[in-house]
């Protein structure tokens, strides 16, 4: 096994890259190709957000999703992270984002509040044993571990479910007591069933509980703390100020989480690299000042949806540049002009914008061709297809929805606008199936289709939506 331990300037022992895969999930064969990258560009572990790609089996087996990932393929997986010096850290939920579970029939029962499927209801001790067993076949897969990431971030919900409700009303009982008891719960059987393994839960729910609270409870012996803050302009000394309270609250070692992609808008299809490099700089900062020895990393993460019901956001390979710009931001001990240069000879790119998104991008890292293509689609196919439609004067004034419906237009017109929607629909039909191709090599089909049903679809439909009128119009002439 590789030396996992990054020195250089970081102030991070590990950097972990975040792989969300409850959305477009990749091919291993392309994660084979990308994680030699991630290696070179500075990073040494994974954090695997699982969600319905594992291969659960026996009762669990309604959680795979159609394209799961196969035991075999899970196998190979970690074969390749150990190959290129990357820890893996499993990401499952087991709280919050449980709607991958909790919006099968099987699990429904077990919601806290019956019409949402966000959160497990922490009453029941059938909830246990249902993450207890997730965890279980998780672990179970992948040997030798050192960390285990039970989520628990956003617990939407919880205490208004009928069941606390009636809990809540019993005096000394309180939302914070509730939320710390699964937790712990949840964190006690891992150590217990696994005592080399140590969980690590995100931060948000346990931010405003009191030091008293969160001291009493006694989930500081159990697991380590992920403060996470995707945003660039957040306050350092808010972050020293929490961290010296989960000190004295007695976690002993802290995570800190950033974002490189998925964190600037639920349908976004480009990354900005120059939010996600200063999100990155203030945690360098929060780093510089934390009490030496209590940070232990930094997970990259990489959102690939908002939850497990929204739209794709930007496609792994689109987020590739600004990982780049990160994780060299983070080995380097800052950002610099070599750090760009650097980043364009790893990537193939000829010159990297930061501040603004790159209309024209072409690259040779693995991927690029889909970065290429979904530029093009965001700069140029809406615009164009909307121009033609809505600012065309001799469509808008001799084609309009009136003229469409009832196969209506003045001979002479068809010759101001036929050749230009021909030639659009050409072009954007050839760049589609591009896209497709690309895609096809780097995700499964269903990914592909999702992508290109939401972005690409809507323009390319109106489009032949107007020449197929045009056709109709013009043999109602005849």
């Amino acid at each position: 096994m590789e030396e996992k331990t990054v020195r250089d300037s970081s102030p991070f022992e590990f950097h972990l890259v975040h792989l969300d895969l409850k959305g477009a999930a990749p091919k291993v064969s392309y994660l084979a190709e990308i994680f030699r990258l991630f290696h070179v560009l500075g990073a040494n572990g994974i954090l695997l957000e699982y969600e319905d790609m594992f291969p659960y089996s026996e009762e669990l087996k309604p959680l795979q999703a159609n394209d799961a990932y196969s035991p075999s393929e899970i196998k190979e997986i970690l074969n390749l992270a150990k190959l290129h010096g990357l820890e893996v850290i499993p990401l499952v939920q087991t709280f919050g984002h449980m709607e991958f579970v909790l919006k099968h029939k099987e699990f429904c029962h077990l919601r806290e509040v019956a019409m949402f499927p966000n959160t497990v209801n922490p009453h029941r001790e059938e909830s246990l044993r249902l993450v207890s067993k997730m965890i279980e076949q998780v672990i179970a897969l992948h040997g030798d571990l050192q960390w285990f990431h039970i989520g628990c971030d956003e617990v939407y919900y919880l205490g208004e479910g009928e069941e606390s409700k009636q809990w809540l009303q019993q005096e000394e009982n309180t939302i914070e007591k509730l939320c710390l008891a699964h937790m712990k719960a949840v964190a006690n059987y891992v150590v217990s069933a696994h005592p080399t393994v140590k969980p690590v839960v995100w931060d948000d729910m346990l931010r405003g509980i009191s030091e008293e609270t969160l001291t009493a409870s006694g989930i500081a012996q159990l697991a380590e703390l992920m403060i996470w803050d995707y945003t660039p302009d957040f306050a350092v000394s808010s972050k020293a100020t929490l961290i010296q309270k989960y000190q004295r609250c007695s976690f002993p070692k802290l995570w800190f989480a950033s974002a490189f992609k998925g964190a600037t808008g639920v349908n976004q299809s480009l990354t900005l690299i120059g939010h996600h490099l200063r999100n990155h700089q203030q945690w360098m900062k929060v780093a510089e000042s934390s009490p030496p020895g209590i940070i232990r990393g930094i997970a990259l993460t990489g959102w690939q949806r908002y939850d497990h019901f929204s739209v794709l956001c930007e496609l792994l390979p689109v987020g590739i540049p600004s990982l780049a710009v990160c994780l060299q931001t983070l080995k380097n001990g800052g950002y610099s002009e070599k750090v760009k240069e650097d980043v364009e000879k790893f990537l193939g790119i000829s010159s990297l914008e930061i501040d603004t998104f790159m209309s024209d991008i072409s690259g040779t890292f693995p991927g690029s061709e889909i970065l290429s293509l979904v530029t093009q689609i965001a700069f140029y196919l809406k615009p164009s297809v909307d121009e033609l439609l809505e600012n065309n004067r001799y469509v808008t004034g001799w084609f309009s929805p009136y003229h469409r419906k009832r196969m209506k237009i003045h001979p002479i017109m068809i010759h101001h606008f036929q050749p230009d929607a021909l030639r659009l629909l050409t072009k954007w039909t050839a760049v589609n199936e591009d896209l497709q191709t690309a895609m096809e090599k780097v995700f499964y089909m269903s990914a592909t289709e999702e992508w290109m049903e939401e972005n690409v679809q809507p323009s390319l439909q109106r489009l032949q939506g107007t020449v197929d009128d045009l056709d109709r119009a013009i043999q109602a002439l005849s």
